[in-house]
């Protein structure tokens, strides 16, 4: 199994929409972190889709590597 880039050692704090789709990047290429730009073709990552419930910040998984995916776990500290 690969390994994904790590784009940050920390969460990206995110003010969601509710009822909104987001594509949170698996890789860790995507240049517009923490979403999806297409970057993984030519990797074996997805990207994950989230609908927000509510309206809030959320804290994105900046290390790719969270248990809570898409979400920080706060695994990164441990990197």
């Amino acid at each position: 199994m690969a390994e994904p880039t790590i784009a940050q050692k920390a969460p990206f704090p995110v003010d969601v929409e509710g009822g909104k789709k987001y594509f949170w990047c698996a890789c860790g290429k995507s240049a517009n972190q923490p979403f999806c730009d297409g970057s993984h073709q030519d990797t074996e990552f997805t990207p994950v889709s989230y609908e927000a419930k509510e309206s809030k910040t959320l804290y994105f998984c900046g290390c790719k590597h969270t248990s809570g995916v898409p979400l920080c776990d706060g695994s990164h500290a441990k990197l």
